[in-house]
């Protein structure tokens, strides 16, 4: 009896703990898959929503109106992150999850330019902005609610944020190359890209049972008096920014993987399988090492950790793109986005934590939705459009991917180092 009860106990606690971080998880898992499929089939969303003479147009108009929805991210990250700091984690996270449900089945079901016009580049554009607002609280509850439900290891449990992420991207490149595989361009044009959309809303419904009955954290008591946008603003305007920098490198990456099919096509004139098969092992190695990395930090340290795995990335990228346009082949392919996915992923495992921890639990929805935001919506979510732009520049060429990585590879470096001189966390 003595045995057991231990044992019973230590059982629910480790059932408890899936329970939080499956609930926690589904809406940012929700929130990646609609990116993931909404960059992997830029090619059809242009032609369906975004007609145009030239391709290249028609892609950046694509890709403009992707980047676009990001810049109300950090509105919606400051609105349900304070009042998650204020009410509670719970709440803002159920209506993140209804807002991004909404706005994927208005993709889904939308008409194309050729039926009703121009209204369709409009209402996609409206419909991305309402999943911008809703993924902006995303982060910042869902990541505070993970670190103040298990404090001695943050690393481990924050990294599962990201991990759902590769998740959501291997489902992503899963539908690519089934669909580009089984059917033929005409249809996959005229209505096969619609289908993963469909499969993202079947995900809403279910997550939102599952947070509607989760254990809330609760706000800190701090969080319950002053305001947390003010203090974010006036004080913590230098953590903001440094957990910014540090996202920098890793959300790049991040949307590197999802333009590759793209730039598959369209760069290397190669078939769209090629890129989502790429994009799909590079996916399994974020989706399978992040949690590692997160493990490992908690036993090293995170700064010591991430250090090492961005000057890693600062000497692979560029060599990994030159490989890769000069033989392009799809081994040659795949193997470059699996090496540069994986130091992704080991550089991603404690950065959810780390963000987590220059920030005080009183306002750390807010100061995580904030920075998380205005990070992934410069860094990330205009990357696709500026690497097509760079593309079009003589001098820089295919290699235009290298190039960018490497420059943001520099900026998160600094960044750390100027954590780790500060002392700001682990």
């Amino acid at each position: 009896m003595t045995l057991a009860a231990p044992l019973s106990s230590e059982l629910k606690r480790k059932k408890s703990f899936a329970r939080q971080v499956i609930a926690t998880s589904v809406g940012n898992a929700l929130e990646w898959f609609d990116i993931a499929v909404y960059g992997f089939f830029a090619v059809y969303i242009s032609k369906a929503f975004f007609p145009s003479n030239d391709a290249t147009t028609s892609l950046l108009l694509t890709f403009g109106t992707f980047g676009l929805s990001y810049l109300i991210r950090p509105i919606g990250g400051i609105v349900l992150g304070a009042y998650a700091d204020r009410h509670g984690r719970k709440v803002s996270l159920l209506v993140s999850i209804v807002m991004m449900t909404f706005g994927t089945l208005a993709v889904a079901v939308m008409p194309t330019y050729q039926t009703i016009g121009v209204l369709a580049p409009l209402l996609v554009i409206l419909a991305r902005l309402v999943q911008g607002f809703s993924a902006g609280g995303e982060f910042g509850s869902s990541t505070a609610f993970l670190v103040e439900h298990m404090p001695e290891r943050r690393g481990f449990v924050a990294s599962w944020q990201f991990a759902s992420q590769g998740l959501s991207a291997v489902l992503g490149a899963g539908f690519g190359a089934l669909l580009t595989s089984a059917m033929s361009p005409a249809d996959l044009q005229a209505w096969g890209w619609r289908l993963p959309f469909f499969f993202g809303v079947l995900i809403g419904p279910v997550g939102l049972y599952i947070r509607n009955n989760m254990e809330d954290a609760g706000a800190p008591p701090a969080g319950k008096d002053g305001s947390p946008v003010k203090d974010v603003f006036l004080r913590q305007k230098l953590a903001v920014l440094l957990g910014i920098g540090a996202l920098a490198v890793s959300t790049a990456i991040n949307y590197l993987i999802v333009y590759i099919p793209t730039y598959v096509v369209k760069t290397l004139n190669l078939s769209a399988s090629v890129g989502f098969t790429a994009s799909l092992v590079g996916s399994l190695a974020v989706m399978v090492l992040t949690p590692v990395a997160g493990a490992i930090s908690d036993r090293i340290g995170r700064t010591t950790h991430m250090i090492t795995v961005n000057l890693l990335l600062l000497i692979t990228i560029y060599p990994a793109f030159y490989v890769l346009t000069n033989y392009p082949t799809p081994a040659v392919i795949i193997a470059a986005v699996f090496v540069v996915a994986t130091l992704k992923a080991l550089y991603y495992g404690p950065l959810a934590a780390l963000m987590a921890e220059l920030l005080p639990a009183e306002t750390r929805a807010t100061g995580l939705g904030l920075g998380y935001n205005i990070g992934v919506t410069i860094f990330g979510g205009m990357g696709p459009a500026i690497m097509t732009a760079l593309g079009t520049v003589a001098f820089i060429g295919d290699m235009a991917p290298g190039y960018y990585l490497s420059l943001i590879a520099l900026l998160s470096l600094a960044s750390l180092f100027t954590i780790r001189k500060l002392g700001a966390t682990a």
